[in-house]
C-alpha cells in the first residue's frame, strides 16, 4: 500500500543531516526531491550510512529495503520547499532516510493513502 507524505523544508538552506557526506546537496525544490526519490528507490544512500556506523553488520536490515517505484515533487515557496513523497516505504524507513538527508530540518505535515 502506498502512502503519500506531505513534508516541508522550512529553510532549505539548513536542510542538512548531521554527515555532510550523507545529507542533502540540493538547492533547489526540483534537486530536493531528485536526492530524496533516489534515496527512496535505490539501496546507495543507505549503504553509505551503514559504512559509517561503528558496527556496520550491527545495523538493522529492515532499513534497506527500497520502493523503486517512489516518486518525489517539490515546489519551492519563499524560502521553503514543500515535497510530497508517495511510496510504499514503511513510516519508520521513510523518516530515517530523511533524517539522514535533512537531520531535524524538515516538517511532516499530513500524511494520506497514495
Amino acid at each position: 500500500m502506498k502512502t503519500r507524505y506531505y513534508l516541508r523544508l522550512p529553510d532549505a538552506k539548513l536542510a542538512r543531516g548531521s554527515d555532510p557526506a550523507l545529507s542533502f546537496r540540493s538547492e533547489s525544490a526540483e534537486g530536493f526531491a531528485e536526492e530524496l526519490q533516489s534515496a527512496l528507490r535505490t539501496t546507495a544512500l543507505f549503504e553509505k550510512w551503514k559504512r559509517a556506523q561503528p558496527e556496520p553488520d550491527e545495523v538493522d536490515s529492515s532499513l534497506a529495503i527500497v520502493d523503486p517505484e517512489a516518486q518525489v515533487t517539490a515546489e519551492q515557496v519563499d524560502l521553503h520547499v514543500d515535497l510530497i513523497a508517495v511510496t510504499s516505504l514503511p513510516g519508520a524507513v521513510f523518516k530515517h532516510r530523511l533524517r539522514v538527508l535533512a537531520g531535524s530540518h524538515w516538517q511532516l505535515r499530513d500524511v494520506t493513502a497514495g
